[in-house]
């Protein structure tokens, strides 16, 4: 298996012992997505929806607000937005990064597979896309397993 680095795409797959719908809404809800990814986020779930989320203090310098643009919407199935678009520039291959939620069922759960492409496609020198696919792999290898935690404690409550 090729490496993160060699391919420029970021693969990940979880199980989580929840519906497809329940997951669905978990990655693609505003008010869900800031239980366990962003701090704040604003997102309109459908195709061309778009939003921003913020990670850190809105008050402090060092808050980075992304904008959203979503690219697929297909309850229960896929889910799928751009970000980290170039300055300016309308989201798409080359300007922006594609994240991807696949969820099939799998016995009384969904296994959700996440990919992350077009890091390669910014066309970003060398040591700034190593940097980038790193923070991006430590982020969702973070946030993954928050995102199962948080839908434990929602199926869980009564």
């Amino acid at each position: 298996m090729r490496s993160v680095m060699e391919t420029g795409t970021i693969e990940r797959e979880i199980h989580i012992e929840a519906t497809p719908d329940v997951v669905y809404q978990v990655v693609s809800r505003p008010e869900h997505l800031r239980e366990w990814w962003p701090d704040d986020a604003e997102l309109d779930p459908v195709p061309g929806g778009t939003g921003v989320i913020r990670f850190g203090d809105a008050a402090s310098p060092d808050s980075v607000v992304e904008q959203l643009t979503v690219v697929e919407a297909d309850p229960p199935r896929r889910f799928s937005f751009r970000w980290v678009t170039d300055e300016g520039a309308v989201a798409g291959p080359g300007t922006s990064l594609l994240v991807t939620f696949d969820l099939e069922p799998s016995g009384a759960g969904t296994l959700l597979r996440l990919s992350e492409t077009g890091f390669r496609e910014k066309g970003w020198e060398a040591a700034v896309l190593e940097e980038q696919l790193r923070e991006h792999v430590s982020g969702w290898d973070y946030f993954l397993p928050r995102l199962v935690g948080y839908v434990g404690r929602l199926v869980s409550t009564p």
